[in-house]
């Protein structure tokens, strides 16, 4: 049985993968058992991966017009969208990740502003916020992550 658990953590300081793995294998030890945790960042090409794990912060702090600001000064636009999903089988085993990806460019702020950051990020002439949802799942940064879970789950499910 699965059940979402809302657990308060802190985060470190690090890459995505630090990032996600440090998460899993705390929210493992809170929970003393299996875990699946995830972990979304917003990698801006010119800024060396910034605003990376942080993105939840900046964009609660400066919003869509200020992520774009913060290329203002730049002509490489282009970013990376990626997901990550941290699984441990419990404390005091090591996590496994599985990561997707999707490269994209940031825009001026274009369709619904229901989610995040989907109005800024553009991958082939449209905004995620333009998208459906199903043309969303067949190329976002989470599907392909999930993807690979799925896959992983498939092949490893007596093992978990």
């Amino acid at each position: 049985m699965v059940q979402s658990q809302s657990i308060d953590l802190e985060e470190v300081q690090g890459s995505v993968e630090e990032v996600t793995l440090s998460k899993c294998q705390r929210a493992a030890d809170t929970v003393n058992g299996p875990v699946l945790v995830e972990d979304t960042a917003l990698c801006f090409n010119a800024l060396g991966g910034l605003p990376g794990v942080y993105i939840k912060w900046f964009l609660s702090s400066i919003g869509l017009d200020g992520l774009n600001n913060l290329l203002a000064a730049y002509s490489d636009k282009s970013v990376d969208a990626v997901c990550t999903f941290g699984y441990s089988k419990g404390r005091g085993q090591a996590p496994i990740l599985f990561q997707g990806r999707c490269s994209g460019k940031i825009v001026p702020a274009r369709g619904s502003t229901r989610f995040g950051w989907d109005p800024i990020f553009e991958y082939n002439g449209k905004t995620f916020a333009e998208m459906t949802t199903e043309e969303k799942n067949q190329i976002s940064h989470r599907a392909k992550a999930l993807k690979e879970l799925q896959e992983w789950f498939e092949k490893h499910g007596d093992d978990v």
